[in-house]
Parts: C-alpha cells; sequence; structure tokens
C-alpha cells in the first residue's frame, strides 16, 4: 500500500504524475488532481462554474462541475483510453476549484467568471472550464479573446445559440449572437457540430445539422472541422446537449435524433492538428441523469480536452 494515495486532490506532492486513489473513495477533484490555487509552473487549469441561470428551459447545471468531477474518479491510474499515456505525466494540471458567483446579482456574473479566467490564462496555463449552463462559454471566450484575438469557435450543440441578444441578456442561447458581433469569434472559421434545431440566424457560420452527423463517419465530420477550421486559433465549446438524449438525459434542453457519446468522442480525438486555446463542456445537469450517464459523458469529453492537450505538450517538449 505504500506506492498508494488517497485523497490525492489534497495530498499530492506533485502536480504531475497518476493518482492511485480508489474509484470509490477519496476526495473528488477532477481527475484526481490536486486542488489548489497556485498557477506556477501549471501547464492547464480546470475550473468549475457553477451557474444556470440562463437557461432556458430545465435548470440544474449549476451542480455540474460537482457531477463532472464525481464521474471523473472512473479514471484511474492506467493509461488513459485512447491516448494510451498518463496524461499528466508530462503535464502538469491543478483543479482550481469554481468561481466564486452571487446567485443574487446576476449582472455580477459574466464579468466575475472573465476575471477568474483572464487570472488563470495570465500564468500561461491552459484552462479546461466546467458548467454551469452555455451562457458561461461568454465570458470565457472573451477571456481567450482578449489574449489570443478573435477566435475559430468549434461548437458541438443541438443548438445554434445564435437568438437576438442586446449585449446585456443572461441567456444560454445566444452568447454566439453576441460573440460574432463584438469581434470574439471569426464566424468564417467557426463550426457548429450537431444542430437539430432552427435559429433565425446563422451569422455565416458553418453547420453540419444532425441529421448529416448522422450519415457521416466519425473521421468526416473531423475532416469537416479540420479543413473549415485550418490553422486559426480555436476555442472548442461541448453542450452535453449535442448527445442525442439516449447518451445524455441529464440536460437542460434535450433534443431527440443526435448522436453517440462513441461517435463524438471519436470525432474529438482526431482533432489533434487544430490550435485548441481553451475548451469548455456545459450543460451536464445531473438532477435529470440516470446512474451517472450524462457526468460520466461530459467528464470523458473534458479528459478527452485535455488528452489532447497532453499530446500538442509532448511534441513541443
Amino acid at each position: 500500500m505504500a506506492s498508494k494515495s488517497i485523497d490525492n486532490a489534497f495530498t499530492a506532492k506533485a502536480l504531475r504524475g497518476a493518482a492511485t486513489d480508489p474509484t470509490y473513495a477519496g476526495v473528488l477533484s477532477f481527475m484526481r488532481r490536486k486542488y489548489s490555487k497556485v498557477l506556477d509552473d501549471v501547464d492547464a487549469v480546470v475550473l468549475g462554474i457553477p451557474f444556470d441561470a440562463a437557461v432556458s428551459n430545465r435548470p440544474g447545471a449549476r451542480f455540474g462541475p460537482q457531477a463532472i468531477r464525481r464521474a471523473s474518479a472512473i479514471f484511474d491510474n492506467d493509461p488513459q483510453y485512447p491516448f494510451a499515456r498518463d496524461l499528466f505525466e508530462q503535464m502538469a494540471v491543478i483543479d482550481y476549484g469554481d468561481v466564486l458567483l452571487d446567485y443574487g446579482n446576476h449582472q455580477e456574473t459574466p464579468a466575475l467568471i472573465e476575471q477568474e479566467a483572464a487570472r488563470i490564462m495570465a500564468s500561461g496555463a491552459y484552462l479546461l472550464g466546467l458548467g454551469g449552463d452555455h451562457f458561461v462559454t461568454w465570458p470565457l471566450l472573451k477571456a481567450h479573446a482578449a489574449k489570443h484575438g478573435p477566435l475559430a469557435l468549434v461548437h458541438f450543440d443541438a443548438h445554434q445559440d445564435t437568438w437576438d441578444d442586446d449585449g446585456q441578456r443572461i441567456d444560454h442561447g445566444s452568447f454566439v449572437c453576441r460573440a460574432v458581433r463584438e469581434g470574439v469569434i471569426d464566424p468564417t472559421k467557426s463550426i457548429q457540430i450537431g444542430i437539430r434545431t432552427e435559429a433565425p440566424e446563422d451569422f455565416g457560420i458553418k453547420i453540419i445539422p444532425g441529421y448529416e452527423v448522422e450519415d457521416m463517419g466519425a473521421q468526416a465530420i473531423a475532416d469537416a472541422i479540420l479543413a473549415h477550421v485550418g490553422t486559426a486559433p480555436t476555442y472548442l465549446t461541448f453542450d452535453i446537449d449535442c448527445l442525442d438524449p439516449a447518451y445524455a438525459p441529464g440536460t437542460g434542453t434535450p433534443v431527440a435524433g443526435g448522436p453517440s457519446s462513441a461517435k463524438m468522442l471519436s470525432v474529438l480525438r482526431k482533432l489533434g492538428a487544430l490550435d485548441i486555446r481553451g475548451s469548455d463542456i456545459v450543460e451536464v445537469a445531473p438532477a435529470y441523469d440516470h446512474a451517472d450517464i450524462t457526468a460520466i459523458a461530459g467528464a470523458t469529453v473534458a479528459m478527452y480536452m485535455l488528452g489532447l492537450r497532453a499530446e500538442k505538450l509532448a511534441t513541443r517538449a
């Protein structure tokens, strides 16, 4: 037992290397990473954003970060599939905990999220956000664009999120509209995958709708993304309702007719050539989940995002 760990989120002596906590015990940080606010020599940061006051249907995504962290305990100390590596052997990752938000003053929420994200990114660390509803992507995008300039948005979702926005709304269905209008994303390089609803405006963003996703293989979808985005600096956002409700029932606005988790994970695995500057997984609402199906899918998406980052760092070493 001397080589085993317990409560690695607090007891870790180093930021690199796998934890060996039992999957059924120990403090539940994301993938057992050390809880820390210290950003020195950190390659990537996981940040929870427990906010769901922008939802148009079922609330509950404020509990998403907790659920994703809990589900991530299933990723034990074996090399992570399909990356065939300990993601943390060379990549130092911390769980920064959650953004502190005032539940009674939602107009302050965007600035609080943006400021926390900017503080983390100033260290040079890659930021992975755990939502929260999809509104949280707006302040995250702003923080990334402030550092990197206008970004290509690679957006997995059942919804376009391009509904009209007056610049003040707290709305999970309009952040893309605002991001285009304010020059935060480049619509000519942005792409949405899995869309299964209609919106009045697409802003020229390329769409691969749900019925095309159904007919295409994972490689063809990935190739379309890579060809469209090219070498542009990219932000990757994954709304869990991109998946069919059979694979992600625990979400606020489920839409039938979506792809499987296996197919979309296969697409993500093939996106290593993108210049991904930041990412998030949003809209996991565990109150509507069954047997942690959605939380496990969300945690796996987040793990793949870190896996792509680990491979990128390994090629630079």
